[in-house]
């Protein structure tokens, strides 16, 4: 067989090299760039306060954890068992927590409290003219409840403030509203300085006018039974009311001024 013509031997093509490295152009925005050494940002918070104030916000810090330890550790021993730290400090234990923070667990008594009690009050002002009156009932109790009612959210004040101080008066008082023990005083002046207050945020006494007495009564109903039950009650309400008392000219809107 007879083969085609055969390609003369000679040297190869030449490759062309591949192009060297180049620089990267200053104008090209696509060159890299090269990371400068980054700045400390602006101190915010305590940091950016001087070393004076830093200290100044350490020690009111510290002064309020110490306040809440104490505290928590005050109702702690009011509500624990007698023990001896109690009986050793249970003096001071009382004077913490009264009137203020006492603790009540009537929620968890086999027997709850059954009846609705309303504190309400009246009050002889004196005038601006100088002429003397005296209110009608306000029915203070009703006025928290109409403040709770629908309130997702309501004050610690409006919930307990007053239904407390009743029942500290209460717990301190025999039937004939005379002070059994020695928080009886305690009691009256709390309950009166929490009345008094409120008179004067309603404007019981007038412009220009004063609370010179106050008279204190509570009204109790009991609540009605289900309709499955056979228990009978009597729906009449039953009064407590106490004496006049006077009001000091320094507890005068709460003792405000």
């Amino acid at each position: 067989m007879e083969s085609g013509p055969v390609a003369p031997a000679g040297p190869a093509p030449a490759v062309p090299d591949a192009p060297a490295a180049l620089d990267p152009d200053p104008s090209d925005s696509s060159a890299a760039v090269v990371d400068e050494p980054r700045r400390p940002g602006p101190r915010t918070g305590v940091a950016a306060l001087s070393p004076r104030y830093q200290i100044g916000a350490a020690l009111a810090l510290a002064v309020v954890a110490v306040t809440v330890c104490v505290h928590v550790g005050m109702v702690f021993l009011h509500v624990a068992p007698s023990n001896t730290v109690t009986k050793a400090h249970g003096k001071a234990i009382d004077e913490w927590i009264y009137p203020e923070f006492e603790q009540n667990w009537k929620l968890f008594a086999p027997n709850p409290l059954q009846q609705n009690i309303a504190v309400q009050v009246r009050a002889q002002v004196r005038a601006a003219d100088g002429g003397s009156r005296t209110t009608g009932w306000y029915d203070l109790s009703a006025q928290d409840g109409r403040a709770i009612d629908g309130n997702l959210l309501p004050s610690h004040t409006q919930q307990n403030e007053l239904r407390r101080a009743w029942d500290f008066f209460t717990a301190t008082h025999g039937n004939d509203n005379r002070p059994v023990g020695l928080r009886g005083a305690l009691s009256e002046t709390y309950l009166r300085r929490i009345v008094v207050l409120r008179l004067e945020r309603g404007g019981a006494a007038g412009d220009g006018g004063a609370v010179e007495r106050i008279q204190i009564r509570s009204r109790t109903t009991n609540v009605t039974p289900p309709a499955w039950s056979t228990e009978k009650v009597s729906t009449s309400p039953v009064y407590r009311e106490l004496s006049w008392w006077s009001v000091p000219g320094d507890e005068t809107e709460g003792g405000t001024r």
